[in-house]
């Protein structure tokens, strides 16, 4: 079946870094649109990044654009998100998602994972 893990999330300072992992199975990954989604407590699930299934293309909410770096490696099965300049408010449960590319209603989450950052 479809499992998509979530990785790298914690607890770091303003200013500070992560990388997000996201390691799938069950899919052909590079036939899937890879995003990320965050959700902050008492706020709905809104779009971070997303990469194309080359790599050639990405894009960014505008509050993230210049911070974060979405990546994939399509040999290992695995999507990242490379977050710099860590802000209090980019604390949420941070979610993956793939999305079939010839017909992106068909999508999977993955659990999320937990990101804290503290002022």
């Amino acid at each position: 079946q479809v499992q998509l893990v979530e990785s790298g999330g914690g607890l770091v300072q303003a200013g500070g870094s992560l990388r997000l992992s996201c390691a799938a199975s069950g899919v052909t990954f590079g036939a899937y649109i890879m995003n990320w989604f965050r959700q902050a407590p008492g706020k709905e699930r809104e779009f971070v990044a997303s990469i194309d299934v080359s790599g050639g293309s990405t894009a960014y909410t505008d509050s993230v654009k210049g911070r974060f770096t979405i990546s994939r490696d399509n040999a290992k099965n695995t999507a990242y998100l490379q977050m710099n300049t860590l802000k209090p408010e980019d604390t949420a449960v941070y979610y993956c998602r793939a999305a079939y590319a010839v017909r992106p209603t068909i999508y999977y989450w993955g659990q999320g994972t937990q990101v804290t950052i503290s002022s």
